[in-house]
């Protein structure tokens, strides 16, 4: 099977991640809507929110709600838009969640999204870092 995620979390294709266990690996979009725009996917490979075995929706989501405080906090956002789709528009197909940094009036509105770019590895690096400081301290704190 040829998955682009799955290499991801073999390490096999680079990424900046921002987590990574058991349950999932997050890492930094590529072509982000914002700086700060993380994936969350489940480390084994399921297609669709539907396919992922129950006992295993838990902990994703689990890594996903920590991955949007991350966000917020890391990045000083207002809050953060979580979102997955399901077959149309996954460009990937392996279970994904796009957690997006939200501030009032940042241009998002509906579903017509411009994506960027990060203007250099230096950028990308500096906000993964932010991340997982951010995930840090809050597995310091628990």
């Amino acid at each position: 099977m040829d998955c682009l995620f799955c290499a991801v979390v073999a390490g096999e294709v680079p990424a900046h991640r921002v987590l990574e266990d058991e349950a999932a690996v997050a890492f930094l979009d590529h072509r982000p809507l914002f700086p700060g725009h993380v994936l969350v996917v489940p480390r084994a490979h399921h297609r669709t929110l539907a396919d992922l075995p129950a006992a295993e929706v838990g902990p994703f989501f689990l890594r996903v709600q920590r991955v949007a405080a991350a966000v917020e906090r890391g990045l000083g956002a207002a809050g953060s838009f979580v979102a997955a789709n399901n077959r149309i528009s996954q460009s990937v197909p392996h279970l994904h969640v796009h957690v997006v940094p939200r501030n009032p009036k940042d241009g998002l509105r509906g579903f017509f999204w411009p994506r960027g770019t990060y203007p250099d590895e230096a950028r990308a690096a500096e906000v993964a870092a932010r991340l997982r400081a951010a995930l840090d301290a809050d597995s310091a704190g628990s």
